[in-house]
């Protein structure tokens, strides 16, 4: 077993937003491309937040019962409690965006592939999956450092909208260490980690597009030159999403990496602390 960097401890909040209320059909200011790319992401995640809790929840029964892992179980069960609390605001988005009339076809891209690896995961270990989680936590993380950074990425969304993406930014910041710590301290191997990344960004950036392209056809603002012109603005403008996500991206591929070793992660964390500081009236802290 390999030593592990220390952890926060991590509390699970229950957003007080009601998003059974309904949104509106573009509540990003009536931005077509940044409402349709934000539902694609939520579309993900209770599929995606399921596997992550799964995988992480497998992978730590691997741990020698020791005191030196004490407060690494401690902090998974923080990282288990929010990925659930997220996986539960997402799937009331998503209920809304059914109303809508939008189709998810992200979970059923996410769950063909999850069935393919369960039905080899006799053969593998619990740290294949483990390793696909740290990939997209570094992504996750990527955009949630962004959302709470650059404050371009979500202005002019309407209030609540911009509460349950913020919220859900703090969070993936304060915990996006977790599966990579456990990771390392299961002995983890950089080509591993290397090949489930290479094939994690490869998927998400093609299930990204393909849902964002599907919810804009649903929209009928697909073919609207406003459309691109906003998308090229979100992607390639300034703060642009591309231009952002760059460097952490690489940065992932670094045999010396670790999330707290990044330029940003401090500010990141402080971030994310500061948000949720500043907006305690919009949860409660249930553990």
């Amino acid at each position: 077993m390999n030593k592990v960097h220390a952890s926060p401890h991590l509390l699970v909040r229950k957003l007080e937003v009601d998003l059974r209320r309904g949104f509106n059909r573009r509540w990003f200011a009536g931005d077509a491309f940044k409402t349709q790319f934000f539902n694609a992401l939520s579309m993900s995640f209770p599929v995606g937040e399921q596997f992550f809790i799964d995988s992480v929840r497998d992978a730590a029964r691997l741990l020698p019962d020791t005191p030196q892992y004490t407060a690494l179980r401690q902090t998974i069960a923080g990282f288990i409690g929010q990925e659930a609390t997220h996986r539960h605001i997402h799937g009331l988005y998503n209920i809304q965006l059914e109303k809508q009339g939008l189709q998810n076809r992200w979970q059923h891209w996410a769950e063909a592939r999850l069935a393919r690896l369960r039905a080899r995961r006799p053969a593998l270990d619990a740290r294949h999956a483990l390793a696909a989680t740290c990939a997209f936590e570094h992504l996750t993380a990527m955009l949630a450092d962004g959302t709470l950074r650059y404050p371009r990425w979500l202005e002019g969304a309407e209030a609540d909208m911009q509460t349950v993406w913020l919220w859900h930014a703090a969070e993936e910041t304060e915990h996006n260490a977790v599966a990579f710590d456990l990771y390392t301290a299961l002995g983890g191997t950089y080509r591993m980690r290397m090949r489930w990344y290479l094939y994690v960004v490869f998927s998400f950036l093609r299930d990204a597009t393909g849902q964002t392209l599907l919810n804009l056809h649903r929209d009928g603002s697909l073919w609207r030159p406003s459309t691109w012109w906003n998308a090229t603005r979100l992607l390639l403008g300034a703060d642009g999403l591309v231009w952002r996500c760059a460097r952490p991206a690489a940065a992932y591929l670094r045999r010396d990496f670790h999330p707290s070793q990044d330029p940003h992660a401090e500010t990141a964390q402080d971030l994310a602390a500061g948000w949720l500081t500043a907006n305690a009236g919009q949860y409660r802290v249930i553990r």
